[in-house]
């Protein structure tokens, strides 16, 4: 692999991820814009220099403190800089320079935002997922790893199967037990990633959410009552379909060996 390349990658994701962690700030506020203004300390309104805004660096030069105020910033601005760096660098590594790259970047760089926004707010915000939709079957025709006959029925089918399971539970239970924001979320990975991913996508988030439930429930107290977002199992189960599809089908083609 070309090393330029390689930092190029990293170097890009973490650039973007700097602003995805304005977009996590700034889009559940009403009539906050993503632009406007600056970057600058949400405490004391202090504009950020722009050595201040190197990703990951400044954090770790300022130690993680604003220069004016002194307070703290949150580690959550390093974690998005230094993940959509990796995701970035995971997914040059599967797809190279390409439209399919740039393709999956976009789409990441969605779930990464989703993720953080969903563990603060318990939302999934329509201003991405419903304009994802339509970003993911249209990409559907410029790309290798899905067809758009795929990518519509995985946009109807994501959104239908999320819908059939959230009625039921409410059915039985008279609660709701699932938002429409992970609908439309599951609709527009189905979107981008066709409908082969939707199985896998609903039974990884499914179980790593239990997994997280069952944890969370022990430690509140709180029972069947305990609510956690599921919207962030649902992204992380979606990307890891992207960077390891291969060895997904692998293993599933192994134990349907052992069963039969």
């Amino acid at each position: 692999m070309n090393p330029i390349l390689t930092v190029f990658a990293i170097l890009l994701g973490a650039v973007v991820g700097s602003f995805l962690n304005v977009v996590i700030l700034r889009l559940p506020k009403d009539d906050a814009s993503i632009v406007f203004p600056g970057s600058h300390c949400p405490v004391c309104q202090h504009p950020l220099s722009w050595w201040e805004n190197i990703p990951i660096v400044s954090y770790l030069v300022l130690k993680g403190q604003c220069r004016s105020c002194k307070t703290t910033i949150s580690w959550q601005y390093p974690l998005v800089e230094a993940a959509m760096g990796v995701f970035s660098l995971l997914l040059f590594q599967r797809f190279g320079l390409s439209v399919d790259f740039c393709v999956q970047f976009v789409f990441f760089a969605a779930l990464l935002v989703i993720i953080f926004i969903d563990i603060h707010h318990q939302i999934i915000p329509d201003s991405i997922s419903l304009p994802g939709m339509g970003i993911g079957f249209l990409s559907s025709f410029f790309v290798s790893f899905v067809t758009w006959q795929q990518s519509g029925l995985g946009l109807l089918i994501g959104g239908g199967i999320l819908y059939l399971v959230a009625f039921s539970y409410y059915a039985l239970t008279k609660r709701d037990g699932m938002g429409g924001g992970d609908i439309k979320l599951l609709a527009m990975i189905g979107a981008f990633l066709g409908q082969q991913s939707l199985l896998y996508v609903v039974f990884a988030s499914s179980l790593l959410g239990s997994i997280i439930g069952l944890a969370a429930m022990a430690k509140q107290g709180k029972g069947g009552k305990t609510r956690i977002p599921f919207g962030p199992f649902i992204a992380l189960a979606a990307m890891s379909w992207v960077l390891f599809q291969d060895q997904i089908l692998m293993g599933w083609q192994w134990y349907l060996g052992l069963t039969y």
